[in-house]
């Protein structure tokens, strides 16, 4: 997913931002009233924001307020310190769709954004197949046969990017800008990193298999088997 964060403890936006990364989402963050507003309306489309409500400049009511007002009806999940039910009520009159005091759990957040998401009719990812591999990119699973294979959240999203177009030669810096997908952008990561990662998945979902799903194509990067190899 595509998500917005206007947060201004950085230290927080940081972690938000780093512990929804790390799930596979691309994620953009604004950390004054003014910004946020202008990446909900130009920045998009998003999927899903994060909106913290006392913030310099805009508070969060007002930007959600602004946001319902230009038509713009992407889930907003407020956050706040504030735990009062006439603050919840003013969060949501303004047209938030949720509501997180903090502190709160990664865990409960992940599930706020997901169930927000399905609500607002945001795709799931399917389970994906190549012969007897599946791969759950949403539900973190991965297995060969009947066998669970335990898989690094990197791991998953570099197996995701190849397992998607199976049989096609995928290069990696194409796999780069998909899993190390942040604000900034993959500029600055040396593609070889792919190497490291792909190395690793074919100890894992080959090596004790007697598999050889994901070939390398010279020149270009890498190929999943659509059989599974």
């Amino acid at each position: 997913m595509r998500i917005l964060v206007v947060e201004d403890e950085e230290g927080l936006a940081e972690s938000l931002r780093r512990g929804l990364s790390a799930e596979g989402h691309w994620v953009e963050v604004a950390h004054d009233g003014h910004r946020g507003l202008e990446l909900a309306l130009s920045g998009g489309p998003y999927d899903v924001v994060l909106l913290d409500l006392m913030l310099p400049g805009l508070s969060g009511y007002e930007i959600c307020t602004r946001m319902r007002a230009h038509g713009d009806t992407t889930p907003v999940l407020m956050l706040t310190a504030k735990d009062g039910e006439y603050d919840e009520a003013e969060g949501l009159d303004s047209g938030a769709d949720d509501y997180l005091t903090k502190p709160f759990s990664f865990v409960v957040l992940g599930a706020r954004v997901r169930a927000l998401a399905r609500r607002a009719g945001a795709p799931a990812r399917t389970t994906l197949q190549a012969g007897d591999l599946f791969l759950d990119p949403e539900g973190r699973r991965c297995r060969r046969g009947t066998r669970d294979i335990e898989l690094t959240a990197r791991e998953l999203g570099v197996l995701a990017c190849l397992m998607e177009h199976p049989g096609r030669a995928v290069a990696k810096q194409e796999i780069l800008d998909e899993v190390w997908r942040s604000p900034g952008g993959s500029a600055g990561i040396d593609p070889n990193i792919v190497e490291v990662y792909v190395s690793s998945l074919r100890r894992k979902i080959d090596a004790p298999f007697g598999r050889r799903s994901i070939r390398t194509v010279h020149g270009t990067g890498y190929r999943m088997a659509p059989d599974g190899g």
